[in-house]
């Protein structure tokens, strides 16, 4: 009897693609295909800082749009409260996410529910921000609604990332 050295497949299924896993989900292959065509885009529009500031902005926008209900009411609310809050961000899509960098560099970025079949939207801060707390803090919250007291934590957290 010899051994076979090559593993056996994966028998996993993943409920977005109904297929064995081998890796990655469908819905990943399309996040990583969407940050190369941000990267292209980036690369052709020049380094003007106006220039991709407003084409980051309507990217985002028009990601939003493309969002189904409730995200896109959410992403929409959290949008300006961004850009109220911390107007130095550039917002710009980060793996088909919006994202607000600071410096070229995401701070932080909104990821609707149904981007990754989630219950509940998540805020997600990178490293960039200085939310350090010890040595253990949170750097992604679950969204489930923005009311005004969702507003003002995240208003208070982005002064807190920018510092």
């Amino acid at each position: 009897m010899t051994h076979d050295p090559t593993p056996p497949k994966s028998r996993k299924r993943n409920a977005a693609t109904a297929k064995p896993t081998d890796g990655f989900t469908d819905a990943e292959r399309a996040a990583m295909q969407e940050r190369a065509k941000e990267l292209k885009a980036a690369s052709g529009r020049g380094r003007r800082a106006a220039q991709t500031r407003e084409a980051g902005e309507r990217d985002v926008l028009a990601k939003i749009a493309e969002m189904s209900e409730p995200d896109r009411s959410m992403a929409t609310r959290l949008h300006a409260l961004i850009l109220a809050t911390a107007p130095t961000l550039s917002p710009k899509t980060w793996y088909g996410m919006p994202a607000y960098a600071k410096d070229g560099k995401v701070l932080c970025f909104f990821q609707g529910a149904e981007k990754f079949k989630t219950r509940y939207a998540t805020l997600g801060f990178s490293d960039v921000a200085t939310l350090d707390h010890g040595n253990l803090w949170p750097v992604a919250f679950a969204l489930k609604a923005l009311t005004d007291t969702e507003a003002a934590q995240i208003a208070a957290l982005l002064q807190q990332a920018l510092s």
